[in-house]
């Protein structure tokens, strides 16, 4: 039986906690009034499924007797699943940085006045016995308890100090700046390069994240120089080359984990979160188009199809995470002992699988080995005396074999909740893989996952934030419209659907009516009918997600001159202008606002093509071939009736015809393939007529590299 009120809860991060000793519950006025009604402040704890050690305090705390017994006396306790309610979680994150004066994480553990909610104080991962400096859990619990008793007086004064910073944490229209100015490119590649790390790629040191959205500004950059900033390119090939090869990449199922715990992307964070894996989906495609590397195609494809295999529901939708614990052990279903994988290959798959994966090395995770790429195909040659063709096909067998073999394994837990806004993300980047892959199966699975939103989170014209067990919570978020509408205007481009563009639209227009802030501009993280917190935040950094506002403004620009509505348009603008002094000062921590600085700055190309779609088919080829970032070509069948003016007005005619826009300008339309060709051209960094690289480009990049 239960032992506290999170039975009913769907999310399985609370279910974790249903059994424990503490009387927890959900956020939400039965927790809250009971508070009040007894004058106990509330111990607000913030996790999620997939988080290691939100399992270890479960386990050395939440699951003890005697601990629960002095959290039960002494507080009214709350659990909440930071995926699920990320308004929470960004409010008392906030106020962990002020109080602690150092930047928070998971387990959040925050303690909150019962009036008004406010936090007196907070901190992350509490022991159960003292140790590395840290007290006791218990003895936290106690200092509290006696604290709020006994200073009341005190914790109020503080309260009302810290609601004073909290509500001036985001920033506010002004500054000397009367437009929007591209300064803050420039600065963020400059910033960029000094963090790059010169020996093993990505940004500073261990923990080494990805950061996909600093990478992909470099890429954008490198085309907006013409390709003559080669540097910029190699930063981006070189980290996610490393990503792609190092243990942060599961190397025989696909997939990329959280983070690496070690600056050469050895040992991951065995975690894999859907979040992390669109953005990278999409990266590597776009690194595909851009360089025609084949471990980057490879790389995507891998990801794109353990997204598919083991993270789409039968419905359509994609699951959370995976966690990084199995059989109560970190990476247990990833490592290898070098015994087993012997006992499982020939001896030539052996010799050639060791080497290339350092079996041949010593272990390097806790006395097992986690596979990473230690050496190159020539050098697997030159050792055993194979071909390229040979090696390939004996390294492809061994994975194949220790797949199959690890299948039959206990497998980490899986966080079946559907997110909206994850699953934006997810859609986004297979909407984008598909189409520079040429792999239409990888649409098909976006737009099952669309379907599925529309049919199940999009009620009342109101998006839900979650799905789990049939049942649509909560009111979404700035990020669930945002990447979602992102996602949207990628799958068009991938397959027309004319009601899809109606839905995005719709989705624009909830945006500027619940998220805007019509004083300053920006977008709130949380709508104006949602419940009152002690902060409405409006975050315009990158964090784990892309920037909301970033996200928000990006998308209402390219759908502002899609649709030729300055509404859009505007609002993107005085986004940007709000977070202006924001970008100028930390340009390479806003990148996601960067992409919507260029969009405004630089309105890159809008093609609308007409015609039957087999007689589109080489256009679409030919518009598809090369890596142009600021390019957008939309597919519309030449019979399509059910479109906006400005779209309806560019008909069909002909075997096919393009027109091509740059902000508020069109071009008349042009009926030939090579005269379209000579139209993409001019956005490019390759030759269109011999497909040749060319040299100040592509080639110059190499020659850096080399």
């Amino acid at each position: 039986m239960p032992r506290n009120h999170l039975a009913n809860c769907t999310s399985p991060y609370l279910q974790q906690h249903a059994d424990n000793p503490v009387e927890w519950y959900p956020w939400g006025e039965e927790a809250l009034q009971k508070a009040k009604r007894e004058d106990k402040p509330i111990l607000l704890s913030i996790g999620y499924s997939a988080c290691h050690w939100c399992h270890v305090m479960a386990h050395e705390s939440f699951e003890d007797e005697a601990t629960a017994q002095l959290m039960n006396r002494l507080f009214v306790n709350i659990k909440v699943d930071r995926e699920e309610r990320p308004d929470l979680d960004r409010v008392y994150q906030s106020a962990h940085q002020l109080l602690a004066q150092r930047p928070g994480g998971w387990p959040l553990t925050v303690f909150l006045t019962p009036g008004d909610q406010t936090p007196f104080f907070a901190g992350t991962y509490f022991p159960q016995e003292p140790r590395h400096g840290l007290p006791s859990f218990s003895e936290i619990l106690q200092h509290i308890g006696d604290a709020f008793s006994q200073q009341r007086e005190a914790i109020e004064q503080q309260n009302e100090a810290l609601l004073r910073a909290i509500r001036q944490l985001d920033p506010v229209a002004g500054g000397t700046r009367k437009g929007l100015d591209p300064t803050p490119l420039e600065t963020a590649r400059q910033q960029l390069a000094g963090s790059f790390d010169q020996e093993h790629g990505g940004f500073g040191s261990a923990p080494k994240f990805p950061h996909p959205n600093s990478l992909e500004q470099l890429l954008r950059h490198w085309a907006a120089t013409g390709g003559e900033d080669a540097r910029a390119l190699y930063m981006a090939d070189f980290t996610l080359t490393q990503m792609a090869l190092g243990g942060i990449n599961d190397q025989l199922g696909g997939g990329f984990c959280r983070y690496s715990v070690d600056d050469q992307w050895m040992i991951p964070h065995f975690e894999k979160m859907l979040y992390d894996n669109g953005p990278l989906l999409a990266l590597y495609s776009d690194l595909w188009q851009a360089t025609g590397n084949p471990l980057f195609r490879d790389t995507a494809l891998a990801t794109a199809r353990w997204a598919i295999r083991e993270m789409q529901a039968p419905e359509g939708g994609f699951y959370a995470s995976l966690d990084a614990d199995s059989e109560g052990r970190e990476g247990r279903f990833y490592v290898w002992d070098r015994e087993q994988v012997k006992s499982l290959l020939e001896p030539d798959e052996y010799e050639h699988f060791s080497r290339y994966y350092g079996l041949d090395r010593e272990a390097n995770f806790e006395g097992h080995w986690h596979l990473h790429c230690v050496s190159g195909v020539a050098d697997l040659n030159a050792q055993l005396n194979s071909s390229d063709e040979q090696a390939h096909e004996l390294l492809r067998r061994a994975r194949d074999k220790l797949l199959a073999s690890r299948d039959r394994r206990v497998r980490p837990g899986r966080d079946e909740k559907i997110l909206t806004s994850w699953n934006g993300l997810m859609i986004k980047g297979l909407a984008r893989a598909g189409r520079a892959l040429d792999e239409p199966e990888l649409i098909d699975a976006a737009q099952r996952a669309v379907d599925f939103i529309r049919a199940s989170l999009w009620q009342d014209r109101h998006l839900r934030v979650v799905y789990k067990d049939g049942r649509a919570e909560l009111n979404g978020y700035l990020d669930d419209y945002a990447n979602l509408l992102d996602a949207l205007l990628e799958l068009l481009q991938s397959r027309w659907d004319s009601d899809l563009l109606s839905f995005a639209t719709e989705l624009a227009e909830v945006l500027l009516e619940r998220f805007q802030d019509p004083e300053q501009g920006g977008f709130f993280f949380t709508a104006n009918d949602h419940e009152s917190l002690i902060y409405r935040p409006k975050p315009f950094g990158d964090e784990s997600l892309p920037s909301g506002n970033g996200v928000a403004a990006s998308v209402l620009a390219r759908l502002g001159h899609l649709l030729g509505e300055a509404r859009y348009l505007q609002a993107a603008e005085r986004t940007l202008l709000c977070a202006d002094e924001r970008i100028h000062q930390i340009p390479q921590a806003h990148c996601t606002l960067l992409k919507a600085l260029d969009e405004l700055l630089n309105p890159g190309e809008i093609f609308i093509l007409r015609g039957e779609p087999t007689t589109m088919q080489p256009w679409l080829e030919r518009a598809r071939r090369h890596f142009a970032p600021r390019r957008m070509v939309f597919p519309i069948p030449a019979g399509e009736t059910a479109l906006p003016q400005v779209l309806a007005s560019k008909t069909a005619g002909g075997v096919c015809r393009a027109y091509l826009c740059r902000g508020s300008q069109c071009q008349p339309p042009v009926e030939t393939l090579e005269s379209f060709g000579r139209l993409l051209q001019e956005g490019e960094l390759h030759s269109t007529e011999d497909d040749q690289e060319f040299d100040g480009a592509v080639g110059s990049y190499k020659r850096y590299r080399e």
